[in-house]
């Protein structure tokens, strides 16, 4: 329950966040409580990415691609993601979830979720790389599409070169779990 409490939250307080505009982010504040816990009384892994979802529904919403996706028929797709952990985060602390587009290429998107401690410094990082579906035409949507459809003038920067690994390294993974 609490997991959707917080996304209930997130999702009826969008609108005092204001439009989401390419190159801005969401910025969300959590508490790390005893449900979000493992053995060692820090944010367990899994939280991790849960939370990385909210922050990434508040920039769908916010955006209005919620509302264009459902209209459409399309449907947001997580491809994968890679999350590195340099601090914990411990029970009853306080933190962010501060989540940005950063680029895409074609129709992957690549996204960055930097959960920051109180004291600003940096806890974990996830990226993550994502589509957005169309069922009805049997194939992921280009992101230029999306961007021009929403009614923003956006040009995305290219990939950095630890993006460029991401996005490769995703994709060989993702040819293995084919077979």
């Amino acid at each position: 329950m609490y997991v959707w409490g917080r996304l209930a939250r997130t999702m009826l307080t969008a609108r005092s966040r204001g439009p989401y505009r390419m190159g801005g982010e969401s910025r969300l504040s959590f508490r790390c409580l005893p449900t979000d816990i493992d053995t060692n009384l820090h944010l367990n892994n899994a939280r991790y990415m849960m939370l990385a979802d909210i922050g990434r529904i508040d920039i769908f919403q916010r955006a209005g691609l919620i509302k264009l996706a459902r209209e459409r028929r399309w449907a947001p797709m997580m491809g994968g993601l890679q999350a590195v952990y340099v601090r914990e985060i411990r029970l009853w602390k306080w933190f962010e979830v501060v989540s940005t587009v950063e680029t895409w290429e074609d129709t992957q998107v690549i996204g960055r979720h930097r959960f920051v401690l109180d004291d600003g410094r940096t806890a974990a990082l996830v990226m993550t790389t994502a589509g957005v579906y169309d069922s009805s035409e049997r194939r992921f949507v280009p992101i230029d599409e999306i961007i021009s459809i929403l009614g923003h003038d956006f040009t995305p920067r290219p990939p950095t070169e630890e993006e460029r690994i991401f996005m490769d390294s995703h994709a060989g993974l993702r040819a293995l779990a084919k077979g």
